[in-house]
């Protein structure tokens, strides 16, 4: 009887010891479908950017595409070791990496940019620039594009340009049909003061949490459903546990490309050159893609039995009343002026709304 006993605590120990040891021996992500057709060693300059996503999306691929493009007009002299999959932790330590040096720069999310870059905050004000149409429009805008870019200089990094993720709207484990619906829901959100605001504004309960937590805590229902955007929701498997989206639109999501300044100042002058060409040539490329996918990825999710919903026109109509509140409390962060800022408006924000042609 005596060894059977001990057989039944071993087993069970051992169960214990299985179920402590599997996350940590979880397989992790894999770069073999993403590996650069030439040998980087002899680079002369190499480098590292980070992303904390799944490069299946359109604008976290863009690092890589930028990779490649940069070792053909180089003639290999840079090799742009790319790190997605939040492989080098969640934004905001990374951010901090990045203003330190440690890594040299970073496809930051639009939500998370604000954290060192609060002027960036103005891509998610609600219902401002929140359409493929208007973002080109934006993009094009020349001198506000140029400043809302320039939203890091200060803490010694420098944006390039943007790539796109979608249309933001509500993933949800339960169906959201009114604003009523969401409102006995728990959202996460990312890190940001203005998706905080926002989703005051609304009424809604807003969670901040690092993206790489989003997975388990969906599971295990400390949150109800993400404020994302369908393209993500689908490619990064978040259509497994949250089964419903509803259309809000009220934000393009943005991956911003941001720099390192010192150590883009410490290349030689044409490298500086065809970098930059690079990543703008890239980076609208990939723009005009992202487009098709979320159609596409929208698609494949309905055919797989996501359910997506439409919120009647006065629940819309109360989201762009009450979100203007963000607008106005988030205008001072967004209109802050710094040395290194060419261009001197006296109300950025109001040129934007006019320039979008944004009515509160």
């Amino acid at each position: 009887m005596r060894w059977r006993k001990l057989l039944g605590i071993a087993t069970v120990l051992l169960v214990a010891v299985s179920m402590i040891a599997a996350p940590a021996m979880a397989k992790k992500p894999s770069l073999d479908a993403w590996k650069p057709a030439f040998d980087p060693s002899g680079a002369k300059y190499k480098f590292i950017v980070s992303n904390v996503s799944h490069p299946v999306i359109k604008g976290v691929y863009a690092g890589f595409a930028i990779r490649d493009e940069l070792w053909k007009r180089t003639n290999g002299q840079m090799y742009l070791d790319y790190k997605p999959f939040s492989m080098l932790g969640g934004e905001v330590e990374v951010l901090n990496q990045l203003q330190m040096g440690a890594i040299q720069g970073m496809g930051v999310s639009s939500v998370a940019s604000t954290n060192l870059g609060p002027r960036f905050g103005l891509i998610n004000l609600p219902f401002l620039v929140n359409s493929f149409e208007k973002l080109d429009k934006f993009v094009a805008s020349g001198e506000l594009f140029s400043h809302f870019m320039n939203a890091m200089d200060h803490q010694g990094i420098m944006g390039l340009d943007i790539t796109g993720y979608g249309n933001y709207g509500w993933a949800t484990t339960t169906p959201v049909r009114s604003v009523a619906d969401a409102q006995k829901l728990k959202f996460r959100t990312a890190e940001a003061a203005v998706n905080q605001l926002v989703y005051k504004a609304w009424g809604i309960n807003p969670v901040a949490m690092p993206w790489p937590d989003v997975p388990v805590a969906l599971k295990q229902g400390v949150i109800d459903g993400l404020d994302h955007t369908p393209m993500v929701c689908n490619i990064t498997k978040k259509f497994e546990v949250a089964k419903y989206f509803t259309y809000v639109n009220y934000a393009q999501g943005l991956f911003i490309w941001i720099f390192n300044k010192a150590w883009f100042n410490s290349l030689p002058a044409d490298l500086q050159k065809t970098f930059t060409e690079v990543v703008h040539d890239v980076c609208a490329d990939i723009r005009a893609q992202t487009k098709q996918q979320e159609i596409d990825e929208i698609n494949k999710a309905k055919a797989a039995g996501i359910e997506f919903i439409t919120l009647p026109d006065e629940d819309m109509a109360f989201l762009k009343q009450k979100g203007n509140v963000a607008h106005v409390e988030y205008a001072p962060e967004i209109n802050k002026l710094y040395d290194g800022d060419s261009y001197r408006p006296d109300n950025f924000l109001k040129e934007v709304q006019d320039y979008m042609g944004y009515k509160p």
